[in-house]
């Protein structure tokens, strides 16, 4: 191939990641609309989505799980920019699931209460570099993730640009994250923590209980409960400290929801979650 063939081809690759970009965010604008109207009116009542009620006649048995100090952490799944915050590349089709179920001021109250317990802490990022955009195959959502620039860093040892950037942590997080004590694991690629050092560093804490909660619903954060299941691990999700994209093709909060009820060990909200941390300290 020439020099110019080359040349063209990337400008081509180039050209078809910004339009990727451009489709994704403007297929997006009914969401953010959407968002807006949900402010206006209070997230209280969006939360109150008949969809997401639990069963008035469940037929799965309910929970047995409780949570043992020395064995519990939390682990919290992409608490990142261009998943929490308006700013953020995805908040198109994620902030409408994001305002209605409070997660950034849920997760904020998890790593608050995870602190004041003495209780592990892990953060299961996601980071792409400049060599994994040169895959040669990828899934439709890794398409849209590689094409809208979305957790994008200059290299693994290069933090050029990092702060405020959308792989960046939320600023809500920070003084939690960045404490001293907060294990950072190394960056999972795709969606489980398969990739990654989460188990290692829960499993050299003798950690077995984990408190699962971040973004987004139906990849990262299922993702990861089926792995650390899969590892032996007892899973409580908490519901409303997650969230999904909603589009065409589905609502991926409903999606994740069901399979959360029907595989983990326990599904919590935030405020129940809390008192059973709180209940550690003690």
């Amino acid at each position: 191939m020439s020099r110019n063939h080359h040349h063209h081809a990337a400008h081509a690759a180039d050209d078809g990641k910004a339009i990727a970009r451009r489709g994704f965010l403007v297929a997006g604008a009914a969401g953010a609309a959407a968002v807006a109207a949900g402010l206006a009116t209070g997230a209280a009542e969006a939360s109150d989505n008949p969809a997401y009620a639990a069963p008035a006649e469940p037929v799965l048995p309910p929970s047995t799980m409780t949570l043992e100090k020395g064995r519990a952490a939390l682990l919290v799944v992409d608490p990142q920019i261009d998943f929490l915050s308006p700013d953020g590349v995805t908040w198109g089709v994620v902030g409408e699931s994001v305002t209605e179920h409070n997660v950034v001021d849920n997760i904020r109250r998890l790593f608050r209460a995870a602190k004041a317990a003495g209780m592990p802490v892990v953060v299961s990022p996601h980071y792409y570099y400049p060599h994994d955009h040169r895959w040669m195959f990828e899934g439709a959502l890794e398409k849209v993730m590689h094409g809208i620039g979305m957790f994008d860093r200059p290299g693994p040892l290069d933090m050029t640009g990092f702060a405020g950037s959308g792989a960046d942590f939320m600023e809500e997080y920070e003084e939690y994250i960045f404490d001293g004590r907060t294990i950072i694991a190394s960056p999972h690629k795709l969606y489980g923590p398969e990739q990654n050092d989460a188990a290692l560093q829960l499993r050299k804490l003798r950690v077995d209980q984990i408190v699962l909660a971040g973004m987004s619903a139906n990849l990262c954060v299922e993702s990861h409960m089926r792995e650390f299941i899969e590892q032996g691990f007892e899973v409580a999700v908490v519901r409303d400290a997650t969230a999904g994209a909603k589009v065409p093709e589905g609502d991926g909060y409903l999606a994740a929801l069901i399979n959360f009820r029907m595989i983990a060990n326990a599904v919590w909200d935030t405020d129940e979650t809390v008192e059973l941390v709180q209940a550690l300290a003690t």
